[in-house]
C-alpha cells in the first residue's frame, strides 16, 4: 500500500520534516501539520489512510483528537508518537482507537516497521469489508430483480420479519427463487454473521434425513463409526432453510415440531437432549393446508411453521419484471460465453413477456443461457427464440392412460395448454406486431374474424 496517504502531526519541526522525508522516499503521499488543532481540522476535511500523531500538544492532546474522530465516525488508522515518560498515555490512546504507538526518539527502521504493520492491517480491514459487502449485495434486494407491486410488498414484509426470530414459511412454485429470498431474510437479520444452511428435504431418505438434522452417536446404526453433529447443532446460532418441507415423513415432522416448540432434540441413538437456537425458514411448492386435510402433513407442525407466511409470486403474475430479469441473465451468460450480444429484438422480448413460464425464473434463466450459446449475432431475434424455445419442464405425455371420456378430455386440455398455448400466443403477438397493434388489421392478415382474434387475445391475456 505504498500509495497510502499519510498525515504527520507534531509540533516539533525536526520530527515532522524527518518523517516526511523517510515516508516520501517510500512512495507514500505525505502531508504535515505543526499543531494538534491544525491536524484535527485537516483530518476532518481531507481523507487520509493513516495519521502519525504526537500525543502532546499545548492546547489539545492526541487522545482528545482520537476521541473526536471516533465521535464523528472519521475512519483513519492512527499511530501515536510518545516520549518515554508518557507510555501510560500511549496505552490510553490505543484504548481510544490508535493502532499502535512509537516511542521518541525513533529511527528510520522503527518508523517504517510500525507504518508497514498499520497499513497491512488497514488493507486486511478493507478487504474484509469488501467481502462482506459482496456477500450482502449478493443477497440484498438489489439482486432480487423486481419492481412490481407484488415484489415490493414482499420486500417490505421481509424487512419487518428479518430482524426477528419468527419462523417464516415461503410458499411458491418451483423456480421462483425461494432460497434466494430465504438468504435475504438471513442477511437482513441479526444472525447475518452466523451460518446460513440450506437443506432440500426432498433429496434424502427419512432415515438419512433424521441423522442429517439431529446428528447421531457412534454405534447408532450400521456405519455410524463416530459421533456426528447434526444440522441443528451446526446452525445453532444461524439460520436453517428447509426447502420442500412437504417431503418430510410424519415421524420426522413430529421431531421437527418438538424442536420448534422447545428448541430440544435428540441425536439418533442418544438419550441425551440437546438444545438449539437455530432460526427456521421453511419453503414448499405444495399446499400444506390441503395436505393437512388429507392427513399427510401434521396440523400442529403446519401452524408452527405458518407463523409468518410469505407467498413468492410466479413469473406470470409479474410480467413487467421479465424484461429486466431477461437482460440480467443475458449480461451474465454473454460475459461467460465471451460474446457481445446487445439485447433482444422487440418481438423476441414481447414473446418472452407473454409466455407463461411454468418453470418461472429458473426456466427463463435456462432459456436465455441456451439462446446465448446458440446465438452468433449481436441481437437475439424472434426467429432465434422460436428455434431454441424449449420448455425446461415439459409435461409428461400422460402420467396414466385415461380410463373414461372425462379423463381423456382433461388430459387433452392439459396437453393443449402446455404444448400449443405458447405457439398460439406467439402467433397472436407476431400478427399484432406486424400490424403495429391494429387488431382488425392483424386479424385480416392471418385470415381470422376480428371477434375471434380478440377472444383469443383475451384468453392469453394480451392487451393492446
Amino acid at each position: 500500500m505504498n500509495d497510502a496517504k499519510i498525515l504527520v502531526v507534531d509540533d516539533e519541526p525536526a520530527i515532522v520534516s524527518g518523517c516526511e522525508m523517510i515516508l516520501s522516499e517510500q512512495g507514500y503521499h505525505v502531508e504535515t501539520c505543526l499543531s494538534g488543532r491544525e491536524g484535527l481540522k485537516k483530518l476532518q476535511t481531507v481523507p487520509f489512510d493513516l495519521v502519525l500523531l504526537d500525543i502532546k500538544f499545548p492546547n489539545i492532546n492526541g487522545i482528545d483528537i482520537l476521541k473526536i474522530l471516533k465521535q464523528k465516525n472519521i475512519q483513519v488508522t492512527a499511530v501515536i508518537m510518545t516520549g518515554k515518560g508518557t507510555i501510560e498515555n500511549a496505552v490510553e490512546a490505543m484504548k481510544s482507537g490508535a493502532f499502535d504507538f512509537i516511542t521518541k526518539p525513533f529511527g528510520e527502521e522503527q518508523l517504517l516497521e510500525v507504518i508497514t504493520k498499520a497499513l497491512e492491517s488497514l488493507t486486511l480491514i478493507k478487504e474484509n469489508e469488501n467481502l462482506k459487502k459482496q456477500l450482502y449485495d449478493k443477497f440484498d434486494f438489489n439482486n432480487i430483480i423486481g419492481h412490481t407491486p407484488e415484489i415490493q410488498k414482499l420486500f417490505e414484509k421481509i424487512q419487518r420479519v428479518a430482524p426477528l426470530d419468527s419462523t417464516v414459511l415461503l410458499n411458491g412454485e418451483s423456480g421462483t427463487g425461494k432460497e434466494l429470498f430465504a438468504h435475504a431474510i438471513h442477511e437482513k437479520s441479526n444472525r447475518s454473521k452466523e451460518l446460513f444452511l440450506a437443506v432440500d428435504c426432498s433429496t434424502l431418505a427419512s432415515t438419512i434425513m433424521e441423522s442429517e438434522l439431529f446428528g447421531h452417536v457412534k454405534g447408532a446404526f450400521t456405519g455410524a463409526d463416530a459421533n456426528k453433529q447434526g444440522i441443528f447443532e451446526t446452525t445453532s446460532r444461524g439460520t436453517l432453510f428447509l426447502d420442500e418441507i412437504a417431503s418430510l415423513d410424519m415421524d420426522i415432522q413430529g421431531k421437527l415440531l418438538r424442536v420448534l416448540e422447545t428448541g430440544e432434540y435428540k441425536p439418533v441413538g442418544s438419550s441425551r437432549i440437546k438444545k438449539t437456537a437455530a432460526r427456521m425458514v421453511a419453503a414448499t411448492n405444495r399446499d400444506l393446508g390441503k395436505m393437512v386435510e388429507k392427513k399427510i402433513f401434521r396440523e400442529d407442525l403446519f401452524y408452527r411453521l405458518n407463523v409468518f407466511p410469505l407467498h413468492i409470486p410466479p413469473l406470470r403474475e409479474r410480467r413487467k419484471d421479465i424484461p429486466e430479469i431477461a437482460y440480467h441473465f443475458l449480461k451474465i451468460f454473454s460475459r461467460k460465453a465471451h460474446k457481445k450480444i446487445h439485447g433482444f429484438s422487440d418481438d423476441a422480448l414481447s414473446a418472452l413477456v407473454n409466455f407463461d413460464w411454468p418453470g418461472n425464473v429458473r426456466q427463463l434463466k435456462n432459456v436465455v443461457e441456451r439462446l446465448v450459446i446458440m446465438c452468433d449475432a449481436q441481437e437475439l431475434n424472434y426467429q432465434s427464440l422460436m428455434d431454441n424455445f424449449q420448455t425446461d419442464s415439459q409435461p409428461a405425455e400422460c402420467s396414466s392412460i385415461p380410463t373414461n371420456l372425462e379423463e381423456l378430455k382433461i388430459a387433452k386440455k392439459s396437453l393443449l395448454k402446455d404444448r400449443f398455448g405458447p405457439i398460439e400466443r406467439s402467433f397472436l403477438r407476431q400478427a399484432l406486431d406486424a400490424a403495429e397493434g391494429n387488431i382488425s388489421q392483424a386479424a385480416r392478415s392471418v385470415g381470422m374474424q376480428r371477434s375471434n382474434f380478440s377472444a383469443m387475445m383475451k384468453k392469453h391475456g394480451i392487451r393492446f
